[in-house]
């Protein structure tokens, strides 16, 4: 069970984590990771804009890989676009397995592409002032890893 959702709204989620947990009986682990908008260094705000058409395919394609990948029951993909405020959840990947391992490289896995090879363009609000964000070079790396 893939559960790939692109939200325009703020979201909770224990919401969808909890189902999404109970939707899987007999799982030996799951995993969560939850982003949420960073609050210190002066950010004001964060907007994510995307290329509608790939967004969701891709995103799809990519729970589709990891479960397969890694022999998941399940993974949960949520990811906000427009804009937020430090505080509020970005995204967040839950992946359900019979061992923990695999659920916590499955969710690796997709974090590690969903911020550095996706669909997403980010920009920053400081001091009144909007920036690009790019990928780090550790980000790169991270993906790298996964040959």
């Amino acid at each position: 069970m893939l559960d790939v959702r692109l939200l325009t709204e703020p979201f909770i989620p224990g919401a969808f984590i909890g189902p999404f947990t109970n939707a899987h009986p007999g799982l030996g682990g799951v995993c969560t990771f939850v982003g949420e908008v960073r609050g210190g260094g002066g950010v004001e705000a964060l907007e994510l804009s995307h290329y509608e058409p790939l967004t969701l395919p891709g995103m799809q394609a990519l729970a589709e890989t990891a479960a397969n990948r890694f022999g998941l029951m399940g993974m949960l993909m949520l990811h906000r676009v427009g804009k937020m405020y430090p505080g509020e959840p970005i995204v967040c990947v839950s992946a359900a397995a019979e061992h923990r391992r695999a659920a916590i490289a499955a969710v690796d896995y997709a974090m590690d592409h969903l911020k550095s090879d996706s669909w997403f363009w980010k920009r920053e609000l400081r001091g009144g002032v909007w920036s690009w964000i790019e990928p780090r070079d550790q980000d790169h790396a991270d993906l790298a890893r996964w040959g």
